[in-house]
C-alpha cells in the first residue's frame, strides 16, 4: 500500500528536483501570478502539486472501480442493502479524492523542505488539491463506466497526459497561440492550476471564484453521469 502511495509522489518530486537544480538555472525567474517575479521552481511547483493530486484521484478513480464493477461484482451485493447508485459514486470519489489530496499534502511538504512555499495563503493548496482530486475522481469514475476491457485503459492515459503537459503547468497561458489559449483554459487541470499559483504567492482576487465554479461544475457533471452510469449497469 505503502508503495503504492510513494509511487503516486515520486514523479512529481522528481520533476521538481530536476526543475529545481538543473533547468530552474537556465530559467532564472518568471513573471507569475500578479505581475510576481518568482524563481521558475516556484512557479511550477503548484503546479506539480496540483497534477500529482490529479493523477493520485484519477488512477484510483479508474482501475479500482474497474475491477469493482467488471470482475469482483463489489457494488451488486452493496445494491442489496439501502445503499443506492448516488451513494456509491460518492464514497468512491470521496475516497479516490482522499488519496489525491495525501498526494497534495506529501508534495506541499516536498515544496516546504526546498523554500518553495513563502505565502502564509500556501496552506489553502490542500483544499484546493482536494478540489482538483475530486473534480478528476468524478471524471474519472464517469469515463470507466464505459470502459469493458483493460486495454482501454490507455484512452484514459491518452486525456491525463495532454493535461499534464498543456495545461499552463510548464509555462503561463501567454506562452500559447491566441488561438488554443481557449483550448487549454477548458481544461480543469488548468483551473486548479491558476488557483495554486495565485495561492502561493499570496495572490487572492474574486476572479478565483470562476476558477472553483468550474471545478464544482465539472465534479457534479462526473457525478451525475456516474451515478446514472451505475444505475443502469446494475439496476437493469
Amino acid at each position: 500500500m505503502w508503495l503504492v502511495f510513494l509511487s503516486g509522489i515520486v514523479e512529481p518530486a522528481v520533476y521538481l528536483l530536476a526543475f529545481q537544480i538543473g533547468f530552474g538555472r537556465l530559467v532564472t525567474e518568471v513573471v507569475g501570478p500578479g505581475g510576481e517575479v518568482m524563481s521558475y521552481a516556484a512557479f511550477v511547483a503548484p503546479a506539480l502539486m496540483m497534477a500529482s493530486a490529479m493523477n493520485g484521484a484519477v488512477y484510483d478513480a479508474t482501475f479500482n472501480v474497474f475491477f469493482k464493477i467488471r470482475h469482483a461484482r463489489t457494488y451488486e451485493g452493496m445494491l442489496a442493502t439501502p445503499v443506492g447508485p448516488v451513494d456509491i459514486a460518492m464514497g468512491e470519489i470521496s475516497w479516490s479524492m482522499l488519496r489525491g489530496g495525501l498526494y497534495a499534502v506529501a508534495f506541499l511538504a516536498i515544496m516546504t523542505l526546498l523554500g518553495l512555499s513563502g505565502s502564509p495563503w500556501v496552506v489553502l493548496l490542500v483544499p484546493v488539491a482536494l478540489l482538483v482530486a475530486f473534480t478528476f475522481a468524478a471524471l474519472g469514475m464517469a469515463c470507466v463506466t464505459f470502459i469493458r476491457t483493460v486495454s482501454q485503459f490507455d484512452y484514459i492515459q491518452l486525456a491525463v497526459m495532454p493535461l499534464f503537459l498543456f495545461s499552463a503547468t510548464f509555462y503561463p497561458l501567454s506562452v500559447y497561440p491566441e488561438p488554443l489559449r481557449p483550448v487549454v483554459q477548458l481544461s480543469p487541470l488548468y483551473h486548479g492550476i491558476e488557483l495554486a499559483r495565485e495561492l502561493s504567492v499570496g495572490v487572492v482576487e474574486p476572479a478565483m471564484l470562476g476558477h472553483v465554479g468550474y471545478l464544482a461544475a465539472l465534479a457534479a457533471l462526473g457525478l451525475w453521469v456516474t451515478s446514472r452510469r451505475l444505475a443502469g449497469l446494475l439496476l437493469r
